[in-house]
């Protein structure tokens, strides 16, 4: 295989070099400690938790143990995506999209980032094993783990981590489960399943329409090893299509009823028509309409799950 260029190192225009001291016009510190939280992805991992939660549950809900849960996952999730801004901290410089971030535009230390991320992970953990349950905070740590430790090092080797990286992604439905209730059964392994392989078009999406910016932050992704884009293309409708086809296991392993399976068949064959559509025209216009689809299904996905069980 045709290894990638290094790329040059340099800052885009206008951005701080690391360590050099911030604009009058940029984010107050909080800001700058909240965006090394990436809040949008601990917002998704917290929601999924929730509703792997809420399946689990038996008899009442059980609001209190459901607090516990959610804050331990989301501070464990704040933390490991705050190291992950730390490790990849030189690449970041490289690249558009993220040249404007804490530590490479300078707004925070490394130190404080560290510290700051290792507090967060710490406290995340420990709040699940002492007010959840150790299963819970097992399956937590496992996925900041395997999300810093091997996955965000795994970018600069090879296009499998998306592969990898979909494992710690798709975790947090599992640990909402066990928290709930449930037992590590087929029913929880289903709904890890759902995350695991709605992952893989979402980040296949979002890699082709940051092919460039990867690129020169020296990423392994499978778009900067298929300037045409038809393996890329391939990849979003057969991972979309094996979507469809787990996403119809909860309806047959008792999760949802009929309406949930009619739900995820339209669902499903949407996506994988949103996904097809990329053969034909390798767009980054066309990427962006399957990131976008992907962000609308999984919610909509697990909603009609959640509402189903609330009605049935």
């Amino acid at each position: 295989m045709k290894s990638l260029q290094t790329p040059t190192r340099r800052v885009p225009a206008g951005v701080a070099a690391a360590g050099s001291a911030p604009d009058a016009g940029q984010p107050s510190r909080a800001a700058a400690f909240l965006e090394l939280t990436k809040p949008g992805i601990t917002r998704l991992v917290v929601v999924t938790a929730a509703a792997g939660f809420y399946l689990a549950q038996s008899g009442g809900f059980d609001v209190v143990r459901c607090v516990h849960t959610l804050i331990g996952i989301g501070l464990a999730a704040s933390g490991a995506n705050a190291l992950n801004m730390f490790v990849e901290r030189d690449a970041d410089r490289l690249m558009h999209r993220t040249a404007r971030r804490p530590l490479p535009s300078g707004r925070l230390t490394t130190r404080e980032a560290v510290a700051f991320a290792g507090l967060l992970s710490a406290l995340g953990v420990f709040q699940l094993l002492l007010f959840v349950n150790p299963v819970t905070a097992l399956v937590v740590a496992v996925s900041l783990a395997s999300y810093v430790l091997v996955y965000t090092p795994l970018k600069r080797v090879t296009w499998v981590a998306t592969l990898v990286g979909a494992v710690p992604g798709a975790l947090p439905i599992l640990a909402g489960w066990t928290a709930g209730g449930g037992p590590l059964d087929a029913r929880g392994f289903t709904l890890f399943g759902i995350v695991f392989f709605w992952q893989m078009p979402h980040f296949f999406a979002l890699a082709w329409m940051y092919r460039d910016d990867y690129l020169r932050g020296g990423f392994r992704m499978l778009s900067a090893q298929d300037p045409a884009g038809s393996r890329t293309a391939r990849q979003i409708v057969l991972w979309s299509a094996a979507l469809l086809a787990v996403s119809l296991l909860p309806a047959a392993l008792g999760l949802g009823g009929p309406a949930y399976l009619v739900a995820a068949v339209l669902l499903g064959l949407l996506f994988v028509a949103t996904g097809a559509t990329m053969m034909a025209d390798r767009s980054v216009h066309r990427a962006r309409r399957v990131f976008l689809a992907s962000v609308l299904y999984l919610p909509l996905l697990l909603g009609t799950l959640v509402i189903d069980k609330a009605i049935g």
